[in-house]
């Protein structure tokens, strides 16, 4: 039992508490997912604005989610070793800093070390919400608890990126984009005073080991792929970004031979050689790379060519976020029945959807309106909120109960990773083709076209069904 359950067991703190921890856990969660999707609508302004052109488009979308993912697991250990609520509480203070400078800053460096800092503090905030219910609530309350997080995370991935654009259009105090940070100062300043007030204190366990080595290694894989990515789409495929490419390559085999060495790895040795966790985690790798780059190309594609203003491109997004929520409502009660047979429908719906757009796009060009691409976008949608969460559970199904701790973390983080990874390389093949118009949109959805079909076919080496248990 974690320190933290020692501290406050969950008999100890009144419901009325219970409930105002959820909120702060609930709100902390909300912050997250906001901040990680504005820039999907807002990245062509905010570029516009600070003269950081396509690197700095691209940079917005991946950099917040590269931070995340490279300490996501860290920062779960880092709340195990010095106690879940500092750690909570230095994360959304650094959060609401780095929300401060991502709104002051000055230009496209300012603003890129901001987005990689408030990641970074987005990942020791967000895995400690979890162990902090699971101390105050009862077991039997926690599916309960539990279930206030979908709606909720659905509804902020519905109005996040609308409530963005009309901070954009409204030009509040003349802060334009600027206003949809610094509204974190008064989010942030409402989570730390009732984290303060309301959660337990816990000390944790310094015996607790964290794989530093490894997280660097990691983030050095990453920078080194996404810088010669986004580098070879600005400036051509020189030699800096193929060197980029070739260290974050070795970087990569040097972390896979870090996670067998170490004592506490950030992915355990024994996941990586069963055959369905590692199919899962692969597929996973490629569908959310693929429809993160998919909801980004498709924004710059609003704005850039149809000449939509932000807020009808978050509009436009909208049916793609309302299907992801009933989707994912749906399914969750299907799961345990279908297993993996939810996935291949799921890929299956989300490839029509792609498929449809990219007929529209072929056929009408830089001529469509919102009306057209909303069906689509609802397809696309459905698919998404099939295989979100089902991927995961799924890959979970022939892992050891004593492995699911380290199997849930990573497969959170590797989705991070894949959303930074996807935001790039589907941007980079957009912007390569950029000066043909719809062209640089129908080559994207190519793209994700060819990797979905690929899922396609991964998906029997999953296992069949999730875990009896699954959560």
């Amino acid at each position: 039992m974690s320190s933290l359950a020692r501290a406050a067991p969950a008999g100890a703190v009144s419901e009325g508490r219970r409930w105002a921890v959820l909120a702060v856990v609930v709100t902390a969660a909300v912050l997250d997912l906001l901040d990680g999707t504005i820039t999907n609508v807002a990245a062509p302004t905010i570029a516009a604005d600070l003269h950081g052109g396509k690197p700095l488009i691209q940079w917005l979308g991946a950099g917040y989610a590269l931070a995340l993912g490279v300490l996501l697991v860290v920062g779960g250990r880092l709340g195990d070793r010095y106690g879940r609520r500092r750690l909570f509480l230095a994360g959304i203070a650094g959060f609401t800093a780095a929300s401060v400078a991502c709104g002051l800053a000055t230009g496209p460096a300012s603003i890129i070390v901001a987005r990689l800092v408030q990641g970074a503090f987005g990942a020791f905030l967000i895995p400690q919400g979890f162990g902090i219910l699971g101390a105050v609530f009862p077991r039997e309350q926690l599916g309960s608890a539990f279930s206030v997080f979908a709606p909720a995370l659905g509804l902020s991935a519905v109005g996040g990126p609308i409530l963005a654009a009309f901070l954009i259009e409204a030009d509040l105090y003349g802060l334009g984009w600027r206003a949809m940070f610094l509204i974190n100062i008064v989010l942030g300043g409402a989570v730390i005073a009732g984290a303060i007030t309301l959660l337990p204190d816990d000390e944790g366990d310094r015996a607790q080991p964290v794989d530093v080595l490894g997280s660097v290694l990691l983030a050095a894989t990453m920078l080194g792929l996404l810088y010669g990515l986004i580098d070879g789409s600005a400036h051509g495929w020189g030699a800096t970004p193929i060197l980029c490419l070739a260290a974050g390559a070795g970087f990569l085999a040097l972390f896979g031979r870090r996670q067998v060495r170490a004592d506490r790895p950030l992915i355990e040795p024994t996941l990586l050689r069963n055959r369905g966790f590692t199919s899962g985690l692969i597929l996973g790798v490629f569908f959310f790379a693929a429809v993160s780059g998919l909801l980004y190309v498709l924004s710059l594609f609003m704005q850039r060519e149809l000449h939509f203003t932000p807020v009808r491109a978050a509009l436009g997004l909208a049916p793609i976020a309302v299907g992801i929520v009933v989707a994912s409502i749906a399914c969750h009660r299907l799961i345990a029945r279908l297993g993996r047979t939810l996935i291949v429908a799921g890929l299956v719906i989300t490839l029509a959807g792609t498929g449809w757009l990219l007929a529209l796009v072929l056929a009408s060009g830089t001529g469509l309106g919102g009306w057209e691409l909303a069906p689509p976008a609802l397809v696309i949608g459905v698919g998404m909120g099939t295989c979100f969460g089902t991927v995961y559970d799924v890959t979970m199904g022939d892992t050891d109960p004593r492995e699911a701790g380290s199997a849930s973390g990573s497969l959170s983080a590797v989705q991070q990773l894949a959303n930074a990874i996807g935001a790039a390389a589907v941007t980079t093949v957009y912007f390569h083709a950029s000066a043909a118009g719809a062209t640089a949109m129908s080559a994207g959805l190519a793209v994700v076209v060819a990797v979905i079909l690929a899922c396609c076919g991964l998906v029997w080496l999953m296992p069949r069904k999730a875990p009896a248990h699954h959560h």
